[in-house]
C-alpha cells in the first residue's frame, strides 16, 4: 500500500495492481495454481490499490485516481513452440489460455478494479485470448469496465515476439474496440517513440505509452533518473502522439513525478477517425483499399477450402488430429495465389 501511495503522490492517476503474473499458469512456478489461491491473489492486489486511492483521494478532494488491473503476457506462448525440433509444439492450449485469464479476471473484479489493462503482450495470439476472456466476462457478469491493451516490441524491427509489427497488432485487437491501446516495456522511450506514432496514426481509440526508464545495463538494473525520462518522453507530448504516458520497468515515483510534471504543459492526442477500409493482418498489416476505376488490379483472391462445413478433406484431417494434410490444403491455395485464407473450424 505504501508503494502504491508513493506513485500516486508522484503524480500517477492510474495505478496498476500487482498481479502481472497473477494466472494459473504463471502461478505454478510456485505451486500456486489453486484457482481459490489465484482468486485471492487478485482479489486482494485489487483491494490494496483500491485502498490506496481512496485514502489519496480523500485527502485530495476533487482529484480522480483509477486502478488498472493488470493482466500479464503469462510466461507461455500460443504461437511459438517451446522446441526448436518440433515448431509445431506448444506448451499449453488457447481455452487453456483463456481460462486462466478467465479466473484472474474473475479476482480483479472482484477486488474493485477500475478498468482491465492487458499489458507487455509478445505474442498477439495470447491478447486475442484475453479478448475472448474478457468478453465472456462481460457477458457473463452482464457488466463492462473499460479495457486498455498494450503489446511490447522486443527489438528496434518493432515487431512483437510473435513476429506481428504494431500496426499488424492493431489490425489483430482492434475489433475489441479497447478504450486505449499502447506499447510499454521493451524499450527506452527515444527507440519507441517512431512505432508510437504509427500507432498513434492508425488507431481510432485512446494511446498511451509507458516505457522503460532506457535501457538495462549490464547487471539488468536501470540507471536513467527521472529527469532525463522525462526529456526523451516529451516528443511524445510535443507531438500529440499519446493521451497518457508512464514507465514501466526502471520507473520509480521520482521517475512518474518528472514525466507528470512535463507532460502537464501539453494537450493530450485529439482523437481521430480512421478511414472505414477492411484491415487485417498476418505479420504485416493489410488494409485493403480498391481502385474504383481499376477494379480487377486491386482484386483480392480469397483462399475458402480450410472450412470444416465446406471441404469434406479439410474436414476429415481436423476430427483426425492430421494438421499436417489440414496445413498442406492452406498452402495450395496460397501458391495458387491466394492472398488472403479464410479459416472456419466451426
Amino acid at each position: 500500500e505504501d508503494i502504491h501511495m508513493q506513485y500516486l503522490n508522484g503524480g500517477a492517476d492510474i495505478i496498476e495492481t500487482n498481479t502481472f503474473n497473477g494466472t494459473t499458469i504463471s502461478q505454478a512456478d510456485y505451486e500456486l495454481q489453486d484457482p481459490d489461491e489465484v482468486f485471492l491473489i487478485n482479489k486482494s492486489a485489487a483491494e490494496l490499490a483500491k485502498k490506496a486511492t481512496a485514502a489519496y483521494m480523500a485527502a485530495h478532494p476533487g482529484e480522480l485516481k483509477f486502478v488498472a488491473g493488470a493482466v500479464g503476457p503469462t510466461n507461455k506462448t500460443l504461437s511459438v513452440s517451446p522446441s526448436v525440433e518440433n515448431p509445431a509444439m506448444r506448451g499449453i492450449t488457447y481455452d487453456e489460455v483463456v481460462d486462466a485469464y478467465y479466473g484472474q479476471l474473475q479476482g480483479l473484479y472482484a477486488g474493485g478494479v477500475d478498468l482491465f489493462l492487458v499489458e507487455t503482450i509478445f505474442d498477439t495470439l495470447n491478447a486475442k485470448a484475453a479478448v475472448y476472456a474478457l468478453e465472456k466476462f462481460f457477458a457473463d457478469m452482464g457488466v463492462r469496465i473499460p479495457v486498455f491493451i498494450s503489446g511490447t516490441i522486443v527489438d528496434n524491427s518493432g515487431r512483437t515476439l510473435s513476429g506481428q509489427t504494431n500496426e499488424a497488432f492493431w489490425n489483430s485487437i482492434s475489433h475489441a474496440k479497447p478504450m486505449a491501446v499502447g506499447l510499454n516495456c521493451a524499450l527506452g522511450a527515444t527507440d519507441m517513440k517512431k512505432y508510437i506514432a504509427n500507432l498513434s496514426a492508425c488507431a481510432d481509440c485512446f494511446v498511451f505509452c509507458y516505457p522503460n526508464a532506457g535501457l538495462p545495463n549490464a547487471m539488468g538494473g536501470y540507471d536513467q533518473k527521472g529527469p532525463e525520462m522525462a526529456e526523451e518522453i516529451r516528443p511524445f507530448c510535443e507531438e500529440n502522439l499519446v493521451n497518457a504516458i508512464g514507465g514501466c520497468c526502471g520507473s520509480t515515483p521520482d521517475h512518474i513525478a518528472a514525466v507528470a510534471a512535463m507532460a502537464s504543459a501539453y494537450p493530450p492526442r485529439p482523437l481521430h477517425s480512421v478511414e472505414p477500409l477492411m484491415r487485417i493482418s498476418g505479420l504485416e498489416p493489410l488494409n485493403y483499399q480498391p481502385n474504383a476505376a481499376d477494379m480487377r488490379s486491386t482484386f483480392l483472391n480469397l483462399g475458402e477450402r480450410c472450412n470444416v462445413a465446406g471441404s469434406i478433406m479439410f474436414k476429415k484431417a481436423v476430427i483426425n488430429n492430421d494438421y499436417d494434410t489440414a496445413l498442406s490444403i492452406a498452402l495450395k491455395q496460397v501458391q495458387q495465389g491466394a492472398h488472403v485464407l479464410d479459416i472456419n473450424m466451426d
